[in-house]
């Protein structure tokens, strides 16, 4: 009789995949760093000795993940950065101030993003710019600051953008978020070509369901709406990431462990985006979906 157990559990809160030291002296600059999965990447950083430097638009987020991620074992220096990721100008303040503090970030993650539910037709023009500013203008404004100090003073260094699933299949629900992390997957290909004659590698990241407590409302009432216990069921892994497994995937992209793979998208989610079903569900529209009404322009 079948007896299905999905993917065995990862290591405990702790350990590491890469030796103990690895980012040592190394500056890494994550955005959106102060909550969420962007917190639990910098932890995987700092465990392996890295001087930290986290970006976010809430100092009061800030200092709270400053305090934490400064106590984590191994972790070296830790400072905080307010930063709006679609204003050039403090994207350039924002690196200065990481340079004169700790020296030029040597791996910077893309982290930040803005994202929300809706039915394309829904969509306000304020409300694409929102998400298509952070998202995709936001991650080119750092990716652009980051390369263009590399490439003047002449020293390698690794990006990793944090991208999305439906950059490859479409999302219906997320047409502003989707287009923007297609953005983002094709600027991992396309500068990875262009920048790695001057030793900047870029790669992608991909996450699956990784349930953390800085979860904004919609993902969280998304997830309730399907009864609490089969989350794990719709998953071919029969289990949800642990936020770790993240950070461990991201830790290694940039590491000297990864140096010649560049221009890739790594999918850390258990195989979720790849499953079909035999007989497809009936369709439901999104409106209903989402419990909105008729269309009413």
């Amino acid at each position: 009789m079948e007896n299905p157990r999905g993917l065995p559990a990862p290591p405990a809160l702790g350990a590491a995949a890469l030796p103990s030291g690895t980012y040592e002296g190394q500056v890494v600059l994550v955005t959106g760093g102060g909550t969420g999965l962007g917190k639990a990447i910098a932890t995987e950083f700092a465990r392996l000795g890295a001087d930290l430097v986290i970006a976010s638009r809430r100092a009061e987020q800030l200092k709270a993940a400053c305090e934490e991620l400064a106590a984590v074992p191994g972790a070296g220096r830790v400072t905080a950065a307010v930063c709006d990721i679609r204003d050039p100008d403090r994207v350039a303040e924002v690196f200065d101030a990481a340079q004169a503090a700790s020296g030029l970030p040597d791996v910077l993650v893309n982290n930040a993003a803005a994202n929300f539910p809706s039915p394309a037709e829904d969509l306000s023009p304020h409300a694409w710019r929102a998400v298509v500013d952070i998202t995709l203008t936001g991650t080119w404004f750092m990716t652009r600051e980051f390369g263009r100090r590399h490439l003047a003073a002449g020293t390698p260094g690794s990006i990793v953008n944090i991208g999305a699933s439906y950059a490859w299949t479409g999302g219906p629900g997320f047409a502003h978020s989707a287009a923007a992390k297609a953005g983002v997957k094709n600027l991992v290909e396309t500068l990875a070509v262009e920048w790695g004659p001057y030793g900047i590698q870029i790669n992608g990241l991909v996450p699956g369901l990784f349930p953390h407590a800085d979860m904004t409302q919609d993902i969280r009432s998304g997830m309730e709406r399907a009864a609490p216990e089969a989350k794990d069921a719709r998953q071919p892994a029969l289990r949800v990431g642990v936020p770790r497994e993240l950070g461990w995937a991201a830790t290694f992209l940039a590491s000297p462990y990864a140096r010649f793979v560049t221009g890739h998208t790594l999918v850390v989610d258990g195989a979720n985006w790849q499953r079909r079903s035999v007989v497809n569900p009936e369709v439901v529209p999104l409106r209903t979906q989402l419990g909105r009404g008729p269309f009413a322009p």
